[in-house]
């Protein structure tokens, strides 16, 4: 079913052209509890948006988009927001309507739009109303349904994850890792890196949806942390190991060996989970956290829209999913003091250094550089993600996945190769007012 309950003319909303190459829709999520709406792309978009009244609907076009299903998608949440409605306009916009319940109206003055990338983009209601809209509202009538439209200002990209201001992309880079990609033209790579200095960013496929192997466990790190600085857990704490929780498999770390019944407290057990990447001790701390909903819930409200827990680890078919942008974000959010208080931040961070792959991103850094990362193995994936501290103090953000043939060893050179290359592009000196000789 197309959008035949939409009145407003495929006309009045076409603002820009289309690209030569759609974007496509990647996911979407309404936090009701923030009224807070997160739409992610796999491309760069810039979103139009306007309200209509009775009933009050915010309808959002993602121009030169697609959806991911032709059919409409409606998903109904109650309370202040009705329905939130999906669908394709035409075959190069997407549409997103949020239709609030009856009696319940937001002022466009109260709703902001904003990007924390051209990919990423957060419309928060600040406040739903019981409430008419004045007539001192700028209106435009559409021609062909007679709907009155009040537009609503989409608002710049300043900042990256809300953190970290954005500068630009790093196109010197862009071209170099362009042509070392056409020698891996088998791998299927997104990454992104962002440098906390100048908010300078590489960008390629950095909202794709990837398999998340153990990549997963960095953000049950943190949410473990979130937990211990609540005052919620302890990391004294004594975990039990239960045989629901083994993950008995090649590759799985060492728990698998120990006998149901074994006890180890929180810091020790989520050490496993990152040093060594033991399956069994990531199960134990989900389960401590209160599961798989609980945990997907948490990542949402800090912004990763493409970070989900399917199933308990090993998820070796990869239904677990991520995306590098998501796990940069989380970097970002760690690095600006927003999720952890000093002290689970450096512990954190303790940790991830001492991560016992060495042979991804740490393998094209510099001597003295610092990192603080997890690593992912599948099959058909490799991957990832941490904070570089280089010799200079200068540091940076990364995360970097990369599908694979089954097993091929290459998407391990690739990898190392991306980050020699970032790395030596960023540890150049730069003096003000004299361009680098990259940049000539």
């Amino acid at each position: 079913m197309r959008f035949s309950f939409l009145l407003v003319s495929v006309a009045s909303i076409l603002l820009l052209s289309s690209p030569v190459k759609a974007a496509r829709l990647q996911s979407w999520y309404f936090d009701p509890v923030q009224n807070q709406l997160d739409i992610t792309t796999d491309s760069g978009v810039q979103p139009k948006a306007f309200l209509i009244n009775n009933p009050t609907r915010l309808v959002i076009d993602l121009p030169g988009t697609t959806n991911l299903d032709d059919n409409t998608v409606r998903k109904t949440l109650g309370s202040a927001v009705r329905e939130i409605r999906l669908g394709q306009v035409d075959s190069q916009t997407t549409r997103l309507v949020v239709e609030l319940a009856p009696g319940y109206t937001v002022s466009p003055e109260k709703l902001l739009i904003q990007g924390d990338s051209s990919s990423h983009w957060i419309v928060k209601f600040s406040s739903i109303e019981r409430a008419a809209f004045g007539d001192s509202q700028v209106k435009v009538i559409d021609t062909k349904s007679g709907e009155e439209q009040i537009p609503v200002q989409i608002s710049g990209i300043s900042t990256f994850a809300g953190v970290v201001p954005l500068g630009k992309e790093l196109s010197q880079l862009n071209s170099q890792l362009k042509t070392l990609m056409a020698r891996y033209s088998f791998l299927s790579p997104g990454m992104f890196f962002l440098d906390l200095d100048t908010g300078n960013y590489l960008d390629f496929n950095g909202e794709k949806v990837f398999p998340a192997a153990s990549t997963i466990k960095f953000p049950i790190l943190v949410a473990l942390f979130e937990e211990v600085d609540a005052g919620r857990i302890k990391l004294n704490e004594t975990l039990v190991l239960r045989r629901d929780l083994k993950a008995e498999a090649a590759g799985s770390g060492v728990l698998q060996y120990k006998p149901v019944g074994t006890r180890l407290s929180v810091l020790e057990t989520a050490t496993k989970m990152i040093t060594i990447s033991d399956n069994t001790a990531t199960n134990m701390i989900i389960d401590r956290l209160g599961g798989k909903a609980k945990l997907n819930q948490r990542f949402r409200r800090w912004g990763l829209q493409n970070t989900v827990i399917r199933n308990l680890l090993g998820d070796f078919k990869g239904t677990n999913t991520t995306s590098p942008k998501d796990l940069v974000r989380l970097s970002a959010l760690i690095t600006n003091d927003k999720l952890l208080n000093n002290t689970s931040r450096s512990k954190v961070l303790g940790i991830m250094r001492r991560v016992q792959n060495r042979r991804l991103l740490p393998a094209g850094l510099g001597k003295g550089a610092v990192i603080a990362h997890k690593t992912g193995t599948l099959g058909v994936l490799l991957g990832d993600a941490g904070i570089i501290e280089l010799p200079s103090g200068k540091r940076y953000l990364a995360g970097i996945l990369v599908k694979r043939p089954f097993g091929d060893t290459r998407a391990r050179v690739f990898i190392s190769q991306v980050s020699k290359l970032v790395y030596g592009y960023l540890d150049q000196p730069r003096i003000t007012g004299i361009p680098n000789s990259s940049d000539l």
